[in-house]
């Protein structure tokens, strides 16, 4: 079936199910957080506050993680990565379960996830290639990856709203430990012929700048990371709200809550489920565009939605839209960079994806604050709508210059 294509590699299908069970647990614990948060604070800017510091490190270190990924095997940092994850969860079970709620703790750990998490994502996203044996299955393997992560984002959120209210945040968060036990056991079963590059004389500082003249010099590399940096900055960011949207405008509980996590999960996972259906990846470019009108446009009636099922359609298309821009850009990059500076290219994705969501996130909470959580969506929406005009007509006169010079 033209749809798993990628999974007749071993180490993908590998990669593949132990991920899907611990991306579940994932999701489970982000959504217990953001819960427990505005339960012990009820503050908008403390939500922000614990998205900021879990992926803010992401914005400082992606760019330090790809050199290093580029450096040495990726397969081991990605097991180190993941024991790491494994141990941060095992400690936020045990706070929560003996019953210390104490929210600078909450933050610390949220910021040691976002470490482990700058390495984590470069590091996974760079080894994809490695666990996919036929390259022309790559794309499919980068779509199929995403639909799995949105599948949790599905399953995630909905698991966890049943345990909030039968349980506690508590078991959210001991499911989450228990997670990684698969995910391991999946990664010591592959047998990958990892390639790495020469070890270089160079700084690790001179090949950041080398990295960083790499993609900037490359107009369609950089075109595409500063369309997703300004969509991550001003546009992505509407889901920290999403738990005010449940317990205050619409009155409901953590299962409300975890409805909105799971409408915008059902959006991407059908996105993704199209992108994996693509014979080849021609026309990437007109699908961020697309994307990212979808994106936009979905959160300007997300905001003024006036019931429930209204804002949880509109939370849905913007699913749609957030998984076909990052995915769309994610394939491009993955598979026009040159193999020794792929680790450093997608640490920029990486950076401009997971590391500026956080200063959105605080820009959000800040708005919401001063404004209500309603316009300050309508505005998120509107400059959506304003970037994506700016991209494609960034895109219209460059491709004009390209066949001027040819």
């Amino acid at each position: 079936m033209a749809l798993f294509r990628s999974l007749k590699s071993r180490n993908f299908k590998l990669f593949f199910y132990g991920q899907s069970i611990s991306l579940i647990g994932t999701w489970m614990q982000k959504t217990a957080v953001s819960w427990l948060v505005y339960q012990l604070t009820g503050s908008a800017l403390l939500l922000g506050v614990v998205g900021f510091v879990s992926l803010i490190p992401s914005l400082l270190l992606s760019p330090y993680a790809g050199s290093l990924v580029d450096r040495h095997n990726r397969y081991r940092i990605l097991v180190i990565t993941q024991v790491a994850s494994m141990m941060q969860a095992g400690a936020l079970a045990g706070i929560i379960f003996f019953g210390y709620h104490n929210i600078l703790l909450i933050i610390l750990l949220s910021l040691i996830q976002g470490i482990i998490n700058a390495f984590d994502m470069t590091c996974r996203q760079s080894l994809m290639v490695e666990m996919v044996d036929d390259k022309e299955d790559l794309p499919n393997a980068i779509a199929l990856n995403s639909t799995m992560v949105n599948f949790a984002r599905i399953a995630g959120p909905a698991v966890a709203g049943i345990i909030l209210s039968a349980f506690g945040t508590d078991f959210c968060f001991i499911g989450n430990f228990l997670s990684y036990i698969p995910v391991l056991i999946c990664l010591f079963m592959m047998k990958l012929q990892i390639t790495v590059m020469p070890k270089s004389e160079k700084s690790i500082w001179a090949e950041l700048e080398e990295g960083f003249k790499y993609v900037s010099g490359d107009k369609d590399l950089s075109s595409m990371i500063l369309m997703l940096g300004m969509s991550s900055l001003f546009v992505m960011p509407f889901n920290t709200l999403m738990p005010m949207f449940a317990k205050d405008i619409f009155n409901g509980d953590a299962r409300t809550f975890s409805w909105f996590e799971s409408a915008a999960g059902l959006g991407s996972i059908g996105s993704a489920i199209y992108l994996a259906n693509l014979k080849n990846n021609s026309g990437l470019i007109k699908m961020v565009a697309i994307a990212g009108a979808i994106l936009g446009g979905s959160l300007l009636f997300l905001a003024y939605a006036p019931q429930l099922p209204f804002a949880l359609f509109f939370m849905t298309l913007a699913g749609v839209g957030m998984m076909a821009q990052t995915s769309a850009i994610n394939t491009y990059i993955q598979t026009h960079s040159i193999p020794e500076m792929r680790g450093r290219a997608i640490s920029y994705y990486v950076m401009a994806y997971q590391g500026i969501i956080p200063i959105g996130s605080l820009l959000i909470g800040w708005a919401a604050n001063l404004i209500g959580p309603r316009p300050a969506i309508f505005i998120e929406g509107t400059i959506g709508i304003m970037a994506t005009i700016a991209f494609i007509i960034y895109r219209s006169k460059y491709s004009q210059r390209k066949t001027v010079s040819l």
